[in-house]
């Protein structure tokens, strides 16, 4: 049965307009449609509305509101609130709506409301082709774009929102609209990070780079190595080619082939060097870190798609997340970030990381809302474990990390990042300047905040 604050007699008629399904409490593959990456949230729509067309959107948009619903946005569901579902709302689930189409003459890509990375990097590998995209290949393109997006590629290609060409976009009131440098330029430059606040992206159009080779560097060490190794990955990073990114990660030892035995469920520091180009540039580029004395490695050329999904996670676990933006990485702060690998949960799915920016990403001349962009260094301590016995363990340690590192922080974050922080959080994350500029668009396109299940930018007065 639906919940009593949508009569049957409206629920069948949502029904009858969408190409697509309405999915209610009761019906048959309810709580699979309603299962999102983190397993902490667990939530009961009233109504989930699996649109296959942009007009379905407009459809479940105005149901919605005129049953006045809490709306809510699923693309790939990875935001670690659960801000892609809503309990007693309507969710505009898009992943029915995840064609992508490549044109490798302009080297560009229409993408899906509801496309994975996956969907995007197998549809652009045939033509050696790609474009920043998230670490994970179950990530949405729509919301990990609009939020900003960093990803392997950064260093070289720039931020996914720096390679946005056109979005279409479905506002609170129904209407689609479509915003690129010409058309709704000031709703364009909002879409630079300022993720779903302005409506639904049904579409979104991405440049295309060349992209004939990857490799990787990966290798593991035991943390008490960490300070060693971190010093002279910071000295190398300084000099290293735009092609140069990965990071390094404090994570539990995997039992795959290449661990040793003896390292697997224990804490491990792995440095991982992701090259956009043939293995034998990645050796000859990552020599200086060869002579550290790793106890595991794995180099190898792959594809840009498998390198994708080489760390995914496996969706239902549970999630807590957040990071921190460095001005700089001195000895004092290289040694607070390693010594706090030690707290993390072991063994589990948790990485404590540290990401090198710089390259395109620092380079791009452009106004948009990602000030977390300037920033040479990333922290993002990344809790994923199953028992919830870890629940509060888990999240303190978070915590702990951002604590640890803020005499260091810029004080903006990538949003896509973290969770609910607070507004204040939001705002740093823009700067004011950027927020108040924002908050007018939002007020244009959004102006009674229909669009707030986000990290939520309130229209201006």
């Amino acid at each position: 049965m639906a919940p009593q604050s949508i009569t049957e007699a409206a629920l069948s008629g949502l029904r009858g307009e969408l190409t697509g399904d309405a999915i209610a409490p009761g019906d048959p593959g309810y709580d699979e449609a309603r299962a999102v990456f983190n397993g902490m949230i667990d939530r009961r729509p009233a109504v989930i509305a699996q649109c296959e067309t942009g007009p379905d959107v407009a459809k479940a948009i105005r149901f919605g509101r005129e049953n006045d619903l809490e709306i809510a946005v699923r693309g790939g569901g990875h935001s670690v609130a659960g801000m892609a579902l809503t309990d007693g709302g309507i969710v505009v689930d898009l992943r029915r709506m995840h064609t992508v189409v490549v044109d490798p003459t302009v080297r560009a890509a229409r993408i899906g409301g509801g496309a994975t990375m996956s969907h995007l990097d197998r549809a652009t590998q045939p033509h050696h082709l790609a474009t920043t995209g998230g670490r994970a290949s179950t990530t949405g393109v729509g919301g990990f774009t609009l939020g900003g997006g960093s990803g392997w590629l950064e260093r070289k290609f720039g931020l996914a929102c720096d390679n946005l060409i056109a979005v279409e976009l479905v506002t609170a009131d129904g209407e689609t609209v479509h915003a690129d440098a010409d058309e709704n330029p000031e709703l364009f430059w909002a879409l630079h990070g300022g993720g779903g606040n302005f409506g639904v992206a049904t579409a979104i159009t991405l440049r295309l780079h060349d992209l004939p080779a990857m490799s990787i560097v990966m290798l593991m060490f035991p943390p008490e190595a960490g300070p060693e190794v971190l010093r002279t990955y910071r000295d190398f990073v300084e000099s290293a080619p735009d092609e140069v990114g990965g990071g390094v990660l404090y994570l539990t030892g995997p039992p795959e082939p290449f661990v040793p035995e003896r390292l697997v469920g224990k804490l491990l520091c792995t440095l991982l060097v992701t090259y956009a180009g043939p293995e034998a540039e990645a050796r000859d580029v990552s020599e200086p870190l060869m002579k550290l004395g790793h106890q595991a490695e794995v180099i190898m050329e792959l594809p840009y798609a498998e390198l994708q999904c080489m760390l995914d996670d496996p969706p239902g676990m549970r999630n807590y997340w957040s990071a921190e933006y460095l001005a700089g990485l001195s000895d004092e702060a290289l040694d607070v970030f390693c010594a706090r690998a030690s707290t993390m949960p072991v063994p589990s799915g948790s990485q404590h990381i540290l990401f090198p920016m710089g390259g395109a990403v620092a380079s791009t001349p452009d106004d948009y809302p990602v000030p977390w962009r300037t920033a040479p260094w990333a922290v993002h301590p990344f809790g994923i474990w199953d028992d919830p016995s870890d629940d509060e363990r888990a999240k303190q340690w978070v915590k702990a990390v951002r604590s640890d590192v803020a005499p260091w922080s810029i004080g903006a974050t990538y949003l896509n990042f973290i969770g609910h922080e607070g507004q204040e959080r939001v705002v740093a994350a823009f700067g004011e300047g950027n927020y108040k500029r924002l908050a007018a668009v939002k007020a244009e396109f959004d102006p009674e905040n229909v669009f707030r299940l986000n990290h939520n930018i309130r229209p201006a007065s």
